[in-house]
């Protein structure tokens, strides 16, 4: 499968059929999992993947399946993602990344991000990218801070698909411009 983005470490690439087993392991992990609604199942991820790479297809970015270079190892998704959700921010175009916990503190996020920020300000052509998180999940907004983005103090939102009283439900909102990096 082709790779779309390629920095030092990483190869940002379309999802293969053999990538399944590995992601399935990713969202069984408790750690990966602290800020999400729950595990994927097997069908969820492939659901999810094919979703991936019709994106990619279509739209040229999508959520891509990241390879390290010196292994080969999959280890997760860096990406961009169209929400499918209504808010007062969309339609957007948002970063998001999700890794093997045994790749966190690695920079691998960070890397990959800035990485897919580029691909879209300079091959996409998108005028702004946004990224949301609960506020408590430090390690994202980290990565978001990092690669560039502002916390937009009147962006938080309550979202749409979790119940007001949900503990996941609260969500702060990140943004950058094309003219920001």
């Amino acid at each position: 499968m082709p790779t779309i983005i390629e920095t030092d470490r990483l190869l940002l690439r379309t999802w293969k059929k053999e990538d399944a087993d590995s992601y399935w392991r990713i969202n069984q992990d408790t750690k990966v999992l602290e800020f999400l609604m729950g595990p994927l199942t097997m069908e969820q991820v492939r659901e999810f993947m094919t979703q991936c790479n019709a994106g990619i297809a279509e739209h040229k970015f999508g959520l891509f399946a990241v390879e390290v270079k010196e292994s080969g190892e999959m280890i997760g998704f860096i990406g961009l993602n169209i929400p499918r959700f209504e808010a007062h921010f969309t339609p957007a175009v948002e970063i998001g990344w999700r890794l093997a916990s045994d790749s966190w503190g690695k920079g691998y996020a960070t890397e990959g991000a800035k990485a897919c920020l580029e691909y879209g300000f300079n091959v996409v052509a998108l005028k702004e990218i946004v990224s949301f998180t609960v506020p408590s999940n430090t390690r994202s907004r980290r990565v978001m801070e990092k690669i560039g983005m502002r916390q937009d103090l009147a962006g938080d939102f309550a979202h749409p698909n979790l119940p007001l009283d949900h503990p996941l439900s609260r969500h702060i909102l990140y943004i950058i411009k094309n003219n920001d990096n």
